[in-house]
């Protein structure tokens, strides 16, 4: 390892990490969610007819989120600028907040500072050592080798995870991540493939960046260590690129993902506060699962921001399919599906703006939503808006509940910019392609 924090103040962002997972939050202002609050603001869902229901990091308005955002666009140079370095102007608040600094390889963890939307509270290991990966190896996933990748994801304390060279990483099974973990690929060409790949399960504040994922594959009835001091037998994952189950404060950025046995990016069971980011995702079915089950309530505090992506050649379906949660769909480019682009049940709040759309030829795909499995009669009601998108070659998206109407007072996670601006702001969605000395 290299570089240094010290023992307390990572003690101290973990207890502030813990606080968070354990935070009872309030209810989702407009979202059509069906939540309401105990005194306190302490969230409050129907399962809590057999006692309290904790859900991590979710906020009680997002309107608070909104502000926040908006301000950071408005006054972008507070935010683009980086020790002087003025910003490459791309209009996408990510990257002109450290793109354009030539020497980014020595202020990798600044990156944790940069989020935005839902997941823009993850810091990853920020607070943490810089840990190399050397060895691609992944030979013994209960007693993982030094300078594994494996043996980095599972430590207690916080770390910036980096790769000493390119590699390819074929893992045998499910990396599962401990919390206050940043995978920075930066800087080398890092794949993950053609084995399981990422698991993030009850954990906090994991930042995955600049990887390559891509043909993963079900793995498990198997034991996996999770950390240093447990390790325990898992049953057959699905082979989702990256899994999100029971976990806060998740930030999915700048990733080439393509080709699983299942979901490319799937997160359930409670999960939220994530942001799904500057990602390029390919030549898949089911692309993107937000929300565990229609019976599953805890899902009523999933907050995701979807921004600056790239939907490309060779997807189907689910970018994203959403359940009971709040979802905000901002300034992506979507530029291939066969069957649908956004979907959901159970009452999700979908809020899509400044989104380029572009339909299939098939003259029955041109629809961009889908209400899965429910009648026109339970959906109008439902919360779905459109708002400045790019509706291309027939493409037509159907709104609903507060989301039809005129009056309809906008509930997101982030200020759109014009869906003309769509094609520049994902210019750079994917893995990019960086070198030390010269901005990315």
């Amino acid at each position: 390892m290299a570089g240094e924090a010290g023992p307390a103040r990572w003690r101290w962002v973990a207890l502030l990490g813990a606080v968070s997972v354990l935070l009872l939050v309030g209810v989702l202002a407009g979202g059509g969610s069906g939540l309401a609050t105990f005194p306190g603001g302490r969230l409050r869902t129907d399962e809590d007819a057999d006692g309290p229901t904790v859900v991590a990091g979710a906020v009680p308005d997002p309107e608070s989120v909104v502000s926040q955002v908006h301000m950071s666009i408005r006054n972008s140079t507070a935010r683009r600028n980086l020790g002087g370095y003025l910003s490459c102007g791309t209009g996408n608040p990510i990257d002109d907040c450290w793109r354009c600094d030539p020497d980014w390889h020595n202020n990798r963890q600044r990156l944790a500072d940069c989020g935005i939307g839902f997941g823009r509270n993850a810091i990853g290991g920020r607070d943490g050592k810089i840990y190399v990966v050397t060895d691609s190896g992944d030979d013994d996933p209960v007693t993982p080798k030094k300078g594994t990748l494996r043996y980095a994801v599972i430590q207690d304390e916080p770390l910036w995870i980096i790769f000493k060279r390119d590699m390819v990483i074929t893992l045998k099974q499910e990396l599962i991540m401990n919390s206050f973990k940043t995978i920075d690929g930066r800087g080398a060409n890092v794949h993950i493939a053609n084995g399981a790949c990422l698991t993030i399960q009850y954990v906090t504040n994991v930042i995955i960046h600049g990887l390559h994922i891509h043909d993963c594959r079900p793995t498990g009835n198997a034991m996996v260590r999770s950390s240093p001091s447990h390790y325990g037998w898992r049953t057959m994952a699905d082979g989702d690129a990256v899994s999100i189950f029971g976990s806060s404060h998740v930030w999915v950025d700048h990733c080439s993902l393509s080709n699983c046995a299942d979901g490319l990016v799937d997160a359930i069971m409670g999960s939220t506060a994530i942001t799904v980011s500057n990602n390029y995702f390919t030549h898949h079915n089911e692309v993107m699962l937000l929300g565990h089950s229609d019976s599953y309530l805890k899902d009523k505090a999933m907050q995701v921001t979807i921004a600056f992506n790239h939907f490309g050649e060779g997807l189907i379906q689910r970018m994203p399919r959403c359940r009971h949660g709040y979802f905000h769909v901002v300034n992506n480019d979507y530029t291939h599906w066969e069957m649908y682009a956004i979907g959901g049940s159970a009452e999700p709040t979908i809020n899509s703006q400044g989104n380029r759309y572009l339909a299939p030829t098939n003259p029955f795909a041109k629809e961009v939503t889908k209400r899965v499995e429910t009648a026109q009669t339970t959906w109008n009601g439902w919360n779905w808006r459109s708002e400045g998108d790019l509706l291309l070659n027939g493409a037509f998206f159907t709104p609903s509940g507060a989301g039809a109407s005129a009056s309809y007072s906008r509930a997101s996670s982030l200020g759109a910019k014009s869906s003309s601006m769509v094609g520049t702001i994902t210019s750079g969605a994917g893995v990019l392609s960086c070198h030390k000395g010269s901005s990315c």
